[in-house]
C-alpha cells in the first residue's frame, strides 16, 4: 500500500523536475533533458506527455514551452503540496496499542 504511493511520490517528482527544466531552458527536447538528469528518454517523454495533458506544457519545433498556465500551478505548488503533507501528517499512529497476534 506504502510502495504504491510512494511511486506516485518519484513520479510526480520526475514531473515537476522535468516542468523545471522546461521553465529554466525552454525551449528544451528530450535529449538534453534526459541527459541532464539521467532519466531514460521514454521517461522524460512520459513526463512531458503528462504535463501537456495538464496544459502546463506545450511542444514546439525547438522543444517543450511553458504556458499560460504554468505561472498560476508553480505559485500554487508550495500550498498544495503543504496540505497533502497535512493529509500525510494526520495518517500517522503515534501511539500504537499493544497488538496480539
Amino acid at each position: 500500500m506504502i510502495d504504491r504511493l510512494e511511486k506516485e511520490v518519484d513520479m510526480l517528482e520526475r514531473h515537476l523536475q522535468v516542468l523545471r527544466m522546461v521553465i529554466e531552458s525552454e525551449p528544451i527536447g528530450i535529449v538534453k533533458m534526459s541527459n541532464e538528469t539521467g532519466y531514460p528518454h521514454h521517461k522524460v517523454r512520459y513526463s512531458l506527455r503528462v504535463l501537456e495533458e495538464e496544459n502546463l506544457i506545450e511542444p514546439s519545433s525547438q522543444g517543450a514551452r511553458t504556458t499560460e498556465d504554468t505561472a498560476e500551478f508553480v505559485n500554487d505548488l508550495d500550498s498544495d503540496l503543504d496540505e497533502i503533507i497535512g493529509k500525510l501528517e494526520g495518517m500517522k499512529i503515534d501511539e500504537v496499542p499493544e497488538i496480539e497476534g
